[in-house]
């Protein structure tokens, strides 16, 4: 069965940046799981990805505009030290490079490296941590299955690699 739209994929790979390191990896162990087609990897991730099976090596780059786009000054933002204090907030939270979890006003998670403090503000840096950055995946193929109408439904995979209710 070849990988196309509403197909569940299992993989292996290595994510590596252009300086050579490795960012991340998928192993036979963990293999990274997901429904093809909708929406949850980057657009380019999965276009190389189409029509591959089971068996299949795979060995591409995506550029940083097209992975997780160029970083943006925007994003570095300055919040008010008092936001960092607390019983619930560790102690030694403000450490510079530090990824922090905070919420949008929303009440949407994101995290923020900490780039630096003083008495009064944290400045934070909320863009990717790959921003800037040229992906380059290498990997295989382990499996490929249709998606069922209820993990179509619910928006991941369930079972094995995936979701359990």
């Amino acid at each position: 069965m070849q990988i196309g739209n509403n197909k569940v994929v299992t993989l292996t790979y290595t994510l590596t940046i252009k300086s050579g390191e490795v960012v991340d990896t998928a192993t036979s162990d963990q293999p990274f799981v997901f429904i093809h087609g909708i929406g949850q990897t980057l657009p380019l991730f999965e276009s190389n990805l189409m029509d591959l099976k089971a068996g299949d090596e795979f060995d591409f780059s995506i550029d940083a505009e097209n992975g997780y786009g160029l970083s943006n000054d925007e994003f570095k933002v300055n919040i008010p030290k008092e936001v960092f204090s607390g019983p619930e907030v560790p102690a030694d939270i403000l450490q510079i490079g530090r990824m922090v979890p905070m919420q949008d006003q929303d009440g949407n998670p994101m995290n923020g490296v900490i780039l630096g403090f003083d008495d009064t503000t944290v400045q934070i840096d909320f863009n990717h941590p790959l921003a800037d950055q040229e992906l380059n995946f290498k990997g295989a193929i382990v499996s490929v299955r249709d998606a069922s109408a209820e993990e179509l439904d619910h928006g991941h995979v369930h079972g094995p690699g995936g979701h359990h209710h």
